[in-house]
């Protein structure tokens, strides 16, 4: 409760821009900063491979201003970043696959138009506050675990390389021209509203919908550890990041609750879903190139400089999510 009124003090009556606003963390932050009295506008491109969904925002009528934009359309920068308080830089390719299949695009929009975007912000409103969406896939395959914020960057894949370049160029900035930013490096994020009609942005995802389509989910390899995050703790970390200024020019990891096996991830979602199973297949060969292996986070420093924690259990999150599907799947497949 207390850190709600004290979150409400810094959003109430500011202006804010949430960059892929329509998607699945875009979404649920723009809905909890609309809670705290803030004034939100959202862009999203709405391409159908890249999560954005009008049903996201279903509700909040009137209460966010949609921008239907590409960021890679840089002539409309500047007047969507004039004059905000706030901005929660989140759109991207997410598709490690469709990364390697089309780098161009991937180099576009997870490289090329993150350096637009702080260009229109350095030029437009250099007093903005900015919270990047990095991600764990920089660090590539880990060489210790759990992962801390000094491991090596080895990104396995076209958008790793790519997304370290944008959460690069946005501490460059912070640094050079004094844009004050920050940068997440999430895990893997679940819940209500994340994509499931493909793998694009989560293998979770599809399990979700499988389940509750009662077809198996199928598990490749099935022993690699992984963590996750709720949504909700991932919205609290994207507040608190923009709202302290230590944590200005860092970057953070978020980690879930313990890690989990992903044949044991599969159990779990069919004890919780009361029925289903799951099927152990062989890794394909593809995806075994750019696989990381076992991976949890070591988020120790967010908790120590933000006051930041993973407040939901895995089996929370999951049920959770799974009941959110089951009555909204028509709108997300």
């Amino acid at each position: 409760m207390a850190e709600t009124k004290n979150l409400r003090r810094v959003y109430a009556g500011k202006r804010v821009l949430i960059t892929g606003g329509l998607g699945f963390i875009g979404s649920n932050l723009a809905r909890e900063l609309v809670r705290l009295g803030a004034t939100v506008s959202v862009v999203d491109s709405l391409i159908p491979e890249y999560g954005g969904n009008r049903r996201n925002l279903a509700g909040l009528a009137g209460q966010v201003k949609v921008h239907v934009a590409d960021v890679r359309d840089w002539p409309k920068l500047p007047a969507l970043v004039a004059g905000q308080d706030f901005l929660f830089n989140l759109a991207g390719q997410t598709s490690h696959m469709d990364s390697m299949t089309d780098p161009q695009t991937d180099l576009d929009i997870n490289g090329r138009a993150q350096l637009a975007i702080l260009e229109a912000c350095r030029v437009h409103n250099p007093a903005v506050r900015i919270v990047f969406a990095s991600t764990r896939q920089i660090y590539g395959k880990p060489d210790y675990l759990p992962v801390d914020e000094k491991h090596p960057v080895r990104p396995v894949d076209v958008n790793g390389i790519n997304k370290l370049a944008g959460e690069s160029y946005h501490l460059l900035y912070s640094r050079v021209h004094g844009i004050r930013a920050t940068a997440l490096r999430l895990t893997n994020t679940i819940g209500p509203r994340m994509r499931v009609k493909d793998a694009r942005q989560t293998f979770v995802g599809v399990w979700i919908r499988r389940l509750v389509e009662g077809e198996a989910i199928e598990v490749w390899g099935g022993e690699q550890l992984r963590d996750f995050t709720y949504v909700d703790d991932a919205v609290g970390a994207f507040l608190l990041a923009a709202a302290k200024d230590e944590a200005v020019g860092e970057v953070f990891n978020l980690g879930g609750p313990p890690a989990v096996t992903l044949e044991g991830l599969a159990a779990m979602l069919v004890e919780l879903n009361g029925g289903g199973y799951y099927l152990v297949k062989t890794f394909p060969a593809e995806r075994k190139k750019i696989d990381i292996g076992d991976y949890y986070a070591d988020d120790r420093l967010i908790r120590k400089k933000l006051g930041w924690r993973a407040r939901t259990d895995l089996r929370t999150a999951l049920k959770r999510t799974l009941a959110y599907y089951r009555k909204e799947l028509k709108h997300y497949v």
